[in-house]
């Protein structure tokens, strides 16, 4: 009988949470590509700068999660091929993506991110739009001519 012994792999922590990739089994994820997102992520450090374009008028004292975290889960889930917010039933307890998204608890529930999607309007999509144009430019040693 075969067996495998691969090194483990590891990766940036997450507050307390130590990330590694192995084949032992424990908390496991299907959706490990997310790590590599969020390395991406870092790197550009797109959502970051798109968070504090969409605004948030919730009462502080009643929210769990922040609008970034729920951006990030949001963007991530889309990026894995999540499309519908019924996913997030499932996606919120996935260690994969609560890492990426840099927590070490349950995520937002798809209600949750129903009502912070629906609160966009127009303004927020050319808020949104104008940090993409902008990260966009950013990415040239000399910005160009057109866009």
């Amino acid at each position: 009988m075969t067996k495998c012994n691969l090194p483990t792999v590891s990766f940036p922590s997450c507050k307390r949470r130590k990330v590694e990739a192995h084949f032992g089994g424990g908390a496991v994820s299907s959706d490990g590509g997310v790590l590599l997102l969020r390395q991406a992520d870092r790197r550009l450090n797109l959502t970051a700068r798109v968070a504090p374009a969409l605004g948030d008028d919730r009462q502080r004292g009643r929210c769990r999660h922040e609008i970034l975290s729920l951006l990030r889960q949001r963007v991530y889930a889309l990026a894995l091929g999540y499309e519908d917010l019924n996913d997030h039933h499932t996606l919120r307890a996935d260690p994969g993506l609560q890492t990426a998204v840099e927590r070490d608890e349950t995520l937002a529930s798809s209600p949750t991110l129903c009502r912070w999607e629906n609160r966009a309007d127009r303004e927020t999509a050319w808020a949104i739009q104008r940090e993409l144009v902008e990260q966009f430019i950013a990415s040239y040693q000399q910005p160009p001519r057109r866009v």
